[in-house]
C-alpha cells in the first residue's frame, strides 16, 4: 500500500481545505473508501466521513481517528506537490494522517475474514479550530458501542523510525482569549490629550509574561502566549482601541480554572493605572489529552520499542473521544534532514519524511488486529 498511500497524501496536500470547509476533502475520502469495497461508508456531515468494517462476528469495536483539515498558511515548502490553494497548507501532517487511515482501512478490509468485531474509521474535520470537529462527531453517535479509540500524530521533532506513547497526560488543554484595550484616540503629536491604547496594550503584553513566571508554581506546567496585536491605521493617529489575542495551555484542572482570573488581574491593573479600559473574552477550548493506562499498555505492546517523549503543550480535540471511551493517542516520528523534514509544525516550510506513512499504516493495522483478537484468546 505504500505507493498508494503516498499518492493519496500528495493529492490531499495539493488540495488543502481549512477547518469547517473540508467538503471536497471529505468527498474524496468517501469515494476512496467506497472504492475499496467491504466498508459501510456514512456521512455524519458534509465535512466528515465514517467507515464501518463489520466482520459479522462478535467481538470488540475499535475506533481509529484521523483529522483532515489544513491551516491558513501560505506554503513555502518547495515540494513538487505543493498546495494549489493560495493561503492554505497542510502544515501539520493531517494529509498524512488521512492517507494512513485510508491505507489501514484498505488493509483491514482485505483481511476482514480473519477478524472479529468491528473497526470504525473516523475522518474528522476541524481539529485546528475550536470548538473542533470531535465534539460534533461524538454527538452524532460515532462512538456508540465503541470499546477502544486510538489515533496518532506524525511528529517531525521525533526522528523517522521512532514511535512514542505513554499513559497519562499527553497533550495540554488549549484555551484562547481575546483582549481589547480601550481608550481615547487622538493626534499622535498630542499624546497628553489621548489615552494611548498602543502603549497600554504593550504594557499588558509585557506584564502577561509574568503570569507564568511569577504567579504559578514552577513545578506546574503552563503557557500563556499573546499571538496577535492589532491597533491603528495611520502613523499620526493614536487609536482608541488595541486588540490582542492568544492562547493558554495547561494540564492541571485547578490551574486551568485559575488562568482567566490571573489574566484579568493583569488587564485590570495595567489599564486602570493608565486610565484605559479593557474587554476580555476567554474561551475554553480542548481539554487535555490524557491516555488511558490500560489502553496505552495495549498500544505500546503493538508499537514495540518506544522512544522517550515528554508531554506536549500543544492541544488536540482527540480529548473529546477520550472523555467517552478509553483510548490512546500515539506519535509517529516523521522528521529527518534527508527529507528536509526539520521545520516545526505550523511553519510555511513544514515537510514530513513520507517513509513515516508506511509506519503509520502498519501500526494502525497491528493495533486493530491485536484489539480484535483479544476477544478470541
Amino acid at each position: 500500500m505504500t505507493d498508494q498511500v503516498i499518492a493519496w497524501r500528495r493529492h490531499l496536500h495539493r488540495h488543502p481545505e481549512p477547518s469547517y470547509e473540508e467538503r471536497e476533502t471529505a468527498r474524496f475520502i468517501a469515494e476512496t473508501l467506497e472504492g475499496l469495497g467491504g466498508l459501510e461508508v456514512t456521512r455524519p456531515s458534509d465535512t466528515s466521513v465514517v467507515a464501518h468494517l463489520r466482520t459479522r462476528r462478535p467481538g470488540r469495536t475499535l475506533a481509529i481517528r484521523a483529522d483532515i483539515d489544513a491551516l491558513p498558511i501560505r506554503e513555502e515548502s518547495g515540494v513538487e506537490f505543493a498546495s494549489e490553494r493560495d493561503g492554505v497548507m497542510h502544515a501539520c501532517g493531517h494529509d498524512g494522517h488521512t492517507a494512513m487511515l485510508l491505507g489501514a482501512a484498505a488493509e483491514l478490509a482485505g483481511r476482514a475474514g480473519e477478524l472479529s468485531g468491528e473497526v470504525r474509521f473516523l475522518f474528522q474535520p476541524a481539529e485546528e479550530l475550536p470548538p473542533g470537529g470531535a465534539q460534533a462527531l461524538v454527538a452524532a453517535g460515532v462512538l456508540d458501542g465503541v470499546d477502544l479509540v486510538t489515533g496518532c500524530h506524525l511528529w517531525t521533532p521525533l526522528p523517522f523510525g521512532q514511535v512514542a506513547a505513554w499513559p497519562g497526560p499527553a497533550m495540554a488543554a488549549a484555551d484562547f482569549f481575546r483582549l481589547a484595550i480601550t481608550g481615547q484616540g487622538g493626534h499622535a503629536a498630542l499624546p497628553h490629550t489621548a489615552v494611548d491604547t498602543v502603549a497600554v496594550a504593550a504594557q499588558v503584553v509585557t506584564n502577561l509574561q509574568h503570569v507564568v513566571a511569577r504567579r504559578i508554581d514552577p513545578l506546574r506546567s503552563a503557557v500563556l502566549s499573546v499571538s496577535t496585536f492589532h491597533a491603528g491605521d495611520a502613523p499620526n493617529v493614536l487609536p482608541g482601541r488595541a486588540e490582542l489575542s492568544g492562547t493558554v495551555r495547561t494540564f492541571d484542572a485547578d490551574l486551568r480554572a485559575r488562568m482567566p482570573e490571573l489574566l484579568e488581574d493583569v488587564a485590570r491593573g495595567v489599564t486602570s493605572a493608565h486610565g484605559a479600559g479593557y474587554e476580555l473574552r476567554y474561551t475554553l477550548g480542548y481539554a487535555p489529552v490524557v491516555n488511558d493506562p490500560d489502553a496505552t499498555g495495549f498500544v505500546r505492546d503493538a508499537l514495540g520499542d518506544v522512544a522517550d517523549m515528554a508531554p506536549l503543550m500543544g492541544g488536540d480535540d482527540f480529548s473529546a473521544y477520550l472523555a467517552e471511551v478509553p483510548g490512546c493517542y500515539f506519535f509517529v516520528g516523521a522528521g529527518s534532514e534527508e527529507a528536509g523534514a526539520t521545520w516545526p509544525h505550523h511553519h510555511p516550510r513544514f515537510r514530513i519524511d513520507e517513509r513515516a506513512l508506511e509506519t503509520g499504516v502498519r501500526l494502525h493495522v497491528d493495533v486493530a488486529v491485536r484489539a480484535l483478537e483479544e476477544v478470541r484468546r
